[in-house]
């Protein structure tokens, strides 16, 4: 049976490229003006629906997971 220590770095892996991947996946909510004082009130608030808050809740997901994982190899090792 193979360890938890020797699987644990591959999950960890794994998951940090999936927590990349969702994160660049998302839509920005400012714009370049919002950075030098331009009025971007109203873009950053929408509300998230279908597949924007299918991948909000997955990036949430992902990053617990890899979060505990990281956790879990701590106290293991």
């Amino acid at each position: 049976m193979v360890s938890l220590q020797g699987i644990l770095p591959y999950v960890q892996v794994a998951l940090s490229a999936l927590l990349i991947v969702c994160v660049l996946l998302q839509r920005t909510g400012a714009s370049l003006g919002g950075a030098f004082g331009a009025d971007n009130f109203s873009s950053g608030f929408h509300t998230r629906r279908g597949f924007e808050r299918t991948l909000f809740q997955a990036t949430i997901a992902i990053g617990i997971l890899f979060a505990l994982s990281a956790l879990i190899s701590l106290l293991i090792s």
